[in-house]
Formats: C-alpha cells, sequence, structure tokens
C-alpha cells in the first residue's frame, strides 16, 4: 500500500489533489521572493543569505530593522549635510576642520 501511495503521488501528483493549492500548509518553506519590495531586474536580493531557511516571522522583524536602521541613516546623513550650511550665530569665522 505504501508504495501504491508514492506511486500514485510521487509520479503522478494527483493522489491528493494539486499540492500548488495548498498554499498555508506548514511543510512549505518562506518564500520571500513573493513579498511587497520585490523588483526587477534584481529580484529578490538576499547575496549573504540571511533568509535562507528562516520562518515569515523572522524576515519581517528583519525588514522592521532595515527600515528603521534605514531611517535614522537619513536623519544621520541630513545632520552632516546640514552642517556645512548652517552655523550657530558667532561662529562664522571658525575654520572647519
Amino acid at each position: 500500500a505504501i508504495i501504491g501511495m508514492f506511486f500514485q503521488d510521487g509520479l503522478t501528483g494527483s493522489a491528493w489533489g494539486d499540492w500548488a493549492l495548498y498554499q498555508g500548509s506548514p511543510l512549505r518553506a518562506f518564500d520571500a521572493s513573493t513579498e511587497v519590495g520585490v523588483v526587477e531586474p534584481l529580484g529578490f536580493w538576499d547575496p549573504a543569505g540571511l533568509t535562507v531557511g528562516k520562518d515569515e516571522v523572522f524576515f519581517k522583524k528583519m525588514r522592521g530593522f532595515e527600515l528603521k536602521h534605514g531611517r535614522v541613516a537619513m536623519m544621520c546623513i541630513t545632520g552632516f549635510l546640514a552642517q556645512h550650511f548652517w552655523r550657530f550665530p558667532g561662529c562664522f569665522d571658525v575654520p572647519d576642520g
């Protein structure tokens, strides 16, 4: 009976229906390439492999960290550039460096 089930499901894929319909199955690995923000030509870009074998909760947590650190970096560069154009009153004659 086990060999028959393997033959029926393994070769024809018709023992219990189409497996492509069972997207919520815990047996399926999380596919980050279907998330919002994946664009061509790179697709899902993860050169360090940080999401390989991870679940959706870990991915969402890391995406939140990425957004937070990106916003902090944008505030830092704004402050860095603002130093060049804005000075405290009375400090215009102080040399840079």
